[in-house]
């Protein structure tokens, strides 16, 4: 995201949102804490998008850690939580969505067994941005 985005935001009205976003849906997020701080946020679920079967495809909404966090396998382990969750659930495939330009959000996921498979939309969180969908099957 656009960093005068970032910037624009208020924390507190952010951290609001997303406390009742998890009260209101605890079975599909998952907080990691580090000496009592969250470092790490996961969110997954049903797939939203239509053009798939929802049946047999979940959907990881958001991995986000802490920068500290980053290049230490906590990434690794949440993604590999998600996917053992959502094949508990009866999932066979699952899809996420990365900015075009997260360059290493893209190598991470690819990493993870994900590849790109020809979807994108644009979203709008404060500028025009491009996403693609990454896919893969769970083993």
């Amino acid at each position: 995201m656009p960093d005068s985005h970032i910037d624009s935001l208020d924390i507190l009205a952010r951290e609001e949102a997303f406390r009742q976003f998890y009260i209101q849906q605890p079975e599909d997020n998952f907080l990691v804490e580090e000496k009592g701080q969250v470092i790490g946020i996961l969110t997954i679920g049903e797939c939203r998008d239509d053009d798939l079967e929802k049946v047999c495809t979940g959907e990881i909404w958001g991995i986000y850690l802490h920068p500290e966090h980053w290049r230490k396998g906590v990434g690794r382990i949440l993604c590999n939580f998600a996917l053992r969750e959502l094949l508990e659930r009866g999932y066979e495939e699952v899809v996420l969505w990365v900015f075009e330009g997260n360059e290493s959000a893209k190598k991470f996921y690819e990493a993870m067994g994900f590849s790109a498979d020809g979807a994108s939309k644009i979203l709008e969180p404060g500028a025009r941005l491009k996403a693609i969908r990454y896919h893969r099957r769970i083993p």
